[in-house]
């Protein structure tokens, strides 16, 4: 490359603005005491200001400046950052009636401030707004957009008469001049220097802003120096005047310490310099001296003279003159020189010609001058020169942005609307502001389209122009020829109409240089734009003819050979590329478009060109061919200077955090924009290069010359070149097409879920894109990839390496910009191993861009192909395109441990289990699809890498699991199964299996679960299945039921009984309800049956422990009251139930069931109670059937009965009414035996006839029930019913006679006595149950004596009362009589014995 980047042409970079028209503060002012004058009276004027620490890297004013344009009596003032987006940051301020001169506003900095001094026709003004230094502290400049220094212009007084003076009418304002200048003294004050009417110059000084003063006038003479205060001006007349040939026509200031040098080129071709503070002039130079004159010139009054100053520490004060003669102009540069005794002069330096008419403006700096003029066509002319070096003079170029075509061409098959819109809309040809003004004209003003978006913007275009088309169809037929005629009549109007509005946009008014950091922009009417320097192909490809052939070929390469080789190339490739017309041109568009190979493409151009070469243009290159001496060489040099393949990665960002001030070094919109525009720019010229350069090498072959190629061994060298230039025009078109592809809008909710995404992949940090953008306008993926991701590379790559250079030094623009961009075209090119720029696009979610990337890129770019894979995979996952998106992931898995994206992918995380590359990689896409939620992706995925780690059981049961889950989710049951079976890990398979319990039961698909084989797994389902019977309630899940299935599936019946029998005791336990009861005996009775089939020695079962004792995995320790852990019970002797144990459990729940029905209050109770239990329940609730029933099942005594059936007989005869109707419910639950009866019976009849009939019925020994139904009566003081005395007197007389005695019944027991006596006689002995009475032949009879005499002596005892001494009487003479009647009957016995 050239050395020296000062000598090289440059390119303009001006992005059209796509966001709506900037907001502007807009103030107003009336200045009072003035006349409004016409508007229109000055021109147009611009200008710029920058901040003396714009490029120091730690200020707080780096990279910013002010521009301004004067319209009339409105200035706009815009302050500009290439660092942070400022808010606020345009005010439109109109002075009504007070149109500003031409260059009237100018900027000052003091230490708190920034001074604005502005300068009307009528009025001076002084603005102080505060200083951005002030505004923040500099190191905490770190946020993407902040506050403008105009912020709060709005709160400045205008109308304070400090900071605004009328200019007086005497001297009055000079009106043939529009020449001002203004600064600020060191002591603050406000001065305004001005051409006045009577020739010379005054200057009107301000009394400083914070000080008490007054106005004052000076007028500098060249005669004699008068001043007067504003009070006593004396009448012309008296002052004595001069001719207005020394009037100035441009001023300049240059301020000292304590004083200020005015500059002032006058009409009469001198340059006077005063001092303000002598106020004297202290030279005057003829500057006729340094030009060619003639005597017409020397006549004429210079009107068009210019005047600039550039002051340099080193170097001091140059000046810089432009003399303006008719067809041509001259610039002189000349150095100030003083001498001791305060005498100065000028020193000249160099002149320089140029032949343009008529100069806008120009810029000075103390080694270039750059110069801005209209040429004859009225087209906009940039050049630059380096006054010091350039000895010939040559002025270099500044290729300008050219107009868009003053025509768009439609073809046939094109639709005119999306041609047009798609020209009109197409990122850098129009700015939104010359749509919007063409769409106001268009549609006659109807409505104001203020603010649009781009996409609105277009919206409107479309409806306003279809509107306008359909309103004057006036046929209701007409052929498509004819509609697709007036479509393209009206889209070209407005085309029309916003081309004459961009081309008023974008003229420029004036230069801005700045002289710390060397930048120079074009101020035009509603934007600017930046100069920078041409890369040194795009150099001598874009330099007209005349500059190309008196370039010196020592400044491009060391080897002058070689140097003149290229740029014969080069006018060959231009001789090309101006007979290309737009069909061929468009033919290598479409070939690139249509992934068609370029070589073809350039063959079919080159057969093109050679048909209709009219002007010999093939024998003009075939002439420049002989010019060149190694052709192939030569290409290949040029093909180097284009290619930025780079062998590695470039690094990865370092955090900019260690410097903060580096953290936003042109992150700000406009610097995006014009570094993209840049990159844009340069594809679209190199692309436009490498197609030329592909017809040439496609004639080159054609030739086949010798003599050309340099030999014929050669051919083979002409095709690899051939083969390198394809991808490189390739690479460019795909770089153009970025650059030109606006990015979308992405809703937030995509950006969250998208996240998602990434942070699965673990590529969240470096990619993902915030949703908060602080642009105006839709961006370019170019511009977001630079703004998001390439920007931080680019800076810590410059910056933070330890040998570079631009660390140390200020901000220099001309050599930053290109720096950046030679650092941002690595990023972008595809054949890099980087791949940034993709992942950029898919961490900020614009995904039909990047499909449209990668399928640009996937035909010819054999780099990161693995990668595209993925991306496009990726792509088509966001589409809903599942079974594509796989397809792409699974061919990406190939590339992976080759490529550094998808080697970043597979990255493990800490405490990850490492595995192979393409099995983490497999890992990484699965948990994407999972999320994604497409499971039979996931199983194919898994299926496909469970064949890639055959050796890795770890991953195998990984992926086994991996299949099994999503099978299961999906409902594949038997698919599922089969995947738990095959996985290699036993943990992993029981957890799978217990999953699947789980899952099915909860899904009700309990038909698959108990027919699932379980080879090797029986033991293991059935203790999961138990575990979880025993660990839920028994109410809402089955599991004892599904094991009961399970094993009657198996035909192992004693352990579905076992399983029932549980169920049942559980319920009985836990559910103690109608509804428990009754499953509890269901439970019993499947029990039986199960253990019924089983042979009579087999069917046992064991009984199952009771709840507390079964060890759940996971369950919590038991404590005891005071925390600690109590001892772990013992295991319980194992008992064994047989069938009729079960059977007789089976009885007990069924009458526990009919208790319940009964009574529901008695289910709480009767759950779980024993049989005794269940008894009392029984008799309480008068069941006395089913309570016999139970004590017999279970051999219990009837005791508890009868005392229960005699207490109910008790409080049913001492009971109202209520207890009778009470005692049907319970009468009508037992059985009576049915009897005839003539009268009604009432319920204590039943009752009594119930106890009667269980007595009959239940026989006791030693007549046990008798007894206790007596004792209770008694008890109760209930008197005996005759039925139960009869019948206990045939039982059991003696005891009945006990009883007596003990209830102290005494006339009971003596009738008792007398009556039992006369039966042992023989007088009723049957009532008495005595089948032989008292004879001598009979066999032996007795009385209770014991209890007889216990009778007596109670008798006895009671002598007071005396009946009861007639009963003792009574009784003891039939005691007396039955002796005697004995020792007969004793004798006769013995007698009859011996």
């Amino acid at each position: 490359m050239a050395a020296g980047l000062a000598e090289r042409s440059c390119l303009e970079l001006s992005a059209a603005a796509r966001g709506p028209p900037r907001r502007f503060q807009e103030v107003v002012f009336s200045p009072p005491g003035t006349a409004p004058l016409p508007a229109g009276r000055y021109g147009d004027s611009a200008g710029g200001f920058c901040y003396q620490e714009s490029a120091q890297l730690a200020a707080a004013t780096r990279n910013r400046f002010v521009r301004w344009t004067t319209s009339g009596d409105t200035v706009e003032l815009v302050e500009e950052s290439l660092d942070v987006n400022l808010l606020n940051n345009a005010v439109r301020l109109h002075i009504q009636g007070c149109p500003f001169l031409p260059g009237g506003v100018h900027l000052c900095e003091v230490q708190n401030h920034l001074v604005v001094l502005l300068i009307t026709g009528q009025t001076v003004h002084r603005l102080l707004l505060p200083h951005p230094a002030r505004m923040y502290r500099s190191e905490l400049i770190t946020e993407s957009q902040m506050q403008s220094v105009f912020t709060d212009i709005g709160k400045i007084n205008f109308r304070d008469p400090s900071n605004y003076y009328v200019i007086p009418s005497v001297p009055g304002l000079a009106s043939n001049s529009v020449a001002s200048a203004a600064w600020l003294s060191s002591e603050g004050e406000a001065l305004f220097a001005l051409p006045s009417a009577s020739g010379g110059i005054f200057v009107l000084k301000l009394p400083p802003h914070d000080a008490p003063g007054m106005v004052s006038v000076v007028e500098l003479k060249q005669s004699s120096v008068m001043q007067r205060f504003l009070t006593g001006w004396m009448p012309t007349a008296i002052r004595g005047d001069c001719g207005p040939s020394d009037l100035p026509i441009s001023l300049s200031v240059h301020c000292l310490d304590h004083d200020a040098f005015l500059f002032a080129l006058c009409q009469d071709h001198k340059l006077r310099m005063w001092s303000y503070k002598d106020q004297m002039c202290l030279m005057v130079a003829d500057l006729l001296e340094f030009m060619p004159v003639s005597r017409d010139l020397r006549l004429a009054a210079g009107t068009g003279h210019r005047l600039r100053l550039a002051f340099s520490q080193s170097l001091g004060l140059y000046l810089g003159v432009y003399m303006h003669a008719p067809k041509r102009g001259q610039f002189c540069v000349f150095q100030l020189v003083s001498t001791e005794s305060n005498r100065y002069s000028l020193d000249h330096i160099s002149s320089l010609f140029s032949s343009q008419e008529t100069l806008v403006d120009f810029a000075l700096t103390s080694a270039e001058i750059w110069a801005l003029w209209h040429n004859e066509e009225n087209q906009t002319v940039v050049k630059y020169i380096n006054f010091e070096q350039n000895v010939a003079g040559q002025w270099n170029q500044v290729f300008v942005q050219p107009l868009p075509e003053e025509e768009v061409t439609v073809r046939h098959d094109q639709d005119p609307r999306e041609t047009y819109l798609e020209y009109l809309f197409m990122p850098g040809r129009f700015t939104n502001a010359a749509i919007q003004k063409a769409l106001q004209i268009f549609s006659q003003g109807t409505e104001r389209h203020m603010d649009l978006t781009w996409d609105e913007l277009k919206k409107e275009v479309t409806l306003a122009v279809e509107s306008e088309f359909q309103g004057s169809v006036t046929e209701y037929e007409c052929s498509l020829e004819e509609f697709w005629q007036l479509q393209v009549e009206f889209w070209s109007k407005f085309y029309a109409c916003c081309l004459q509005y961009q081309e008023a946009l974008s003229r420029p008014l004036a230069l801005h240089l700045n002289p710390y950091s060397n930048m120079v922009c074009l101020l035009k009417k509603g934007s600017l734009s930046f100069l920078v320097p041409c890369s040194l192909v795009d150099h001598l490809y874009l330099l007209s003819n005349e500059h190309l052939l008196t370039e010196d070929d020592a400044a491009i390469f060391d080897d002058l050979e070689m140097s003149r080789d290229v740029v014969c190339l080069v006018q060959c490739l231009r001789l090309i590329g101006e007979s290309i017309s737009m069909e061929m041109a468009f033919i290598m568009e479409m070939a690139c478009s249509r992934l068609q190979p370029p070589e073809k493409a350039a063959e079919q151009i080159l057969e093109d060109l050679i048909a209709n070469d009219t002007e010999n243009v093939m024998e003009d290159i075939h002439s420049k061919l002989q010019e060149i001496r190694n052709p192939i060489h030569a290409i290949g040099v040029l093909i180097r200077e284009m290619d930025y393949e780079t062998d590695a990665d470039m690094e990865r960002a370092h955090h900019l955090n260690m410097r903060m001030n580096l953290t936003q070094l042109y992150s700000s919109g406009t610097a995006v924009n014009v570094v993209c525009w840049g990159i844009c720019k340069i594809a679209t010229i190199r692309f436009l290069i490498c197609r030329d350069l592909l017809i040439l090498q496609q004639l080159l072959l054609r030739l086949g010359d010798p003599m050309v190629l340099g030999g014929g061994q050669l051919f083979q060298s002409q095709q690899d070149l051939l083969h390198r230039t394809s991808p490189l025009l390739l690479s460019y078109y795909l770089i153009r097409w970025a650059s030109q592809c606006l990015a979308s809008d992405v809703p937030v909710d995509t950006l969250e879920s998208n996240l998602q995404h990434l942070s699965v992949l673990e590529l969240a940090d470096t990619t993902a894109v915030t949703p908060h953008k602080l642009v105006s306008g839709p961006q370019t993926i170019v511009e977001l990839f630079f703004q998001e991701v390439a920007r931080k590379h680019i800076i810590s790559r410059l910056f933070l390496q330890p040998n570079t250079s631009l660390a140390e030094t200020s901000l220099n623009w001309p050599h930053l910009i290109t720096a950046i961009v030679a650092d941002f075209l690595p990023l972008l090119w595809p054949s890099n191993p980087g791949f940034l720029f993709p992942e950029c696009l898919m961490g900020s979610c614009q995904y039909t861009q990047l499909q449209e990337y990668i399928r640009l890129l996937q035909p010819w770019c054999h780099v990161n192909m693995g990668s595209c894979c993925f991306m496009m995979g990726r792509c088509y996952l966001v589409m809903g395109e599942g079974h594509k998106a796989l397809d792409c992931f699974c061919q990406a898995a190939s590339e992976v441990g080759r490529e550094e994206f998808l080697d970043r992918l597979i990255q493990p995380e800490e405490g990850e289990m490492v595995s192979t590359p393409r099995l983490q990689y497999y890992n990484k896409v699965l948990r994407l699809l999972d999320m994604v939620g497409l499971p039979e992706l996931v199983i194919q995925l898994a299926t496909l890498a469970i064949m890639e780690s055959a050796d890795d059981w770890r991953s195998q049961a990984t992926l086994r699991t991996c299949i099994f889950k999503h099978h299961l989710d999906l409902g594949h049951n038997s698919e599922a199964y089969v995947a738990l079976t095959q996985n290699p890990d036993p943990s992993r398979q029981l957890d799978c299996l217990r999953q699947l319990v789980v899952v099915l039961c909860e899904r009700s698909q309990l038909q698959d679960l108990v027919e699932f084989p379980y080879v090797n797994l029986h033991n293991e389902v059935v203790g999961i299945i138990e575990s979880h019977a025993r660990a839920v309630d028994l109410m809402t899940h089955n599991y004892y039921e599904l094991l009961y299935a399970f094993h009657i599936y198996r035909h192992n019946y004693r352990k579905a009984g076992t399983v029932m029998f549980e169920y049942g005791m559980r319920l009985g336990r836990e559910v103690r309800t109608l509804r428990g009861l009754q499953k509890q005996g269901n439970c019993f009775l499947a029990a039986i049956n199960c253990l019924r089939l089983i042979r009579p020695e087999y069917a046992w079962i064991v009984q199952p422990a009771s709840g507390a004792v079964y060890e759940r995995p996971g369950a919590s320790p038991k404590r005891s009251h005071d925390g600690e852990c109590t001892a772990v019970p013992t295991t319980h002797q194992i008992e064994i139930l047989e069938l009729e144990d079960l059977e007789r459990e089976c009885v007990l729940a069924q009458i526990r069931l009919t208790l319940v029905q009964h009574d529901l209050s008695t289910a709480a109770v009767a759950g779980n109670s024993t049989p005794e239990e269940t008894v009392a329940l029984l008799v309480r609730a008068g069941l006395f059937d089913t309570a016999i029933t139970l004590c017999q099942t279970f051999k219990l005594p009837l005791t508890p009965i009868f005392e229960g059936l005699t207490f109910k007989c008790i409080k049913l005869q001492l009971g109202g009414e209520a207890a009778q109707a009470e005692a049907w419910d319970w009468l009508a639950a037992n059985q009576l035996s049915a009897l005839v009866t003539t009268k009604e019976s009432s319920a204590t009849d039943e009752a009594w006839r119930l106890l009667s009939s269980y007595l009959e019925r239940y026989p006791s020994q030693n007549s046990l029930y008798h007894r206790c139904v007596i004792n209770k009566l008694l008890a109760h003081g209930i008197p005996l019913p005759n039925w139960l005395i009869n019948s206990y007197k045939k039982v059991d007389a003696a005891e009945l006679l006990r009883l007596y005695l003990n209830y102290d019944l005494l006339e009971e027991a003596v009738d008792l006595v007398l009556e039992y006596v006369d039966a042992v006689l023989g007088k009723g002995h049957r009532y008495f149950g005595i089948e032989f009475p008292l004879s001598a032949t009979a066999p032996m009879v007795w009385l209770p004596y014991t209890a007889i005499d216990q009778l007596l002596q109670a008798l006895r005892e009671s002598t007071t009362n005396h009946y009861n001494v007639v009963l003792y009487q009574k009784l003891h003479d039939k005691m007396e009589d039955y002796q005697q009647k004995v020792s007969v009957a004793t004798r006769d016995h013995l007698y009859r014995r011996n």
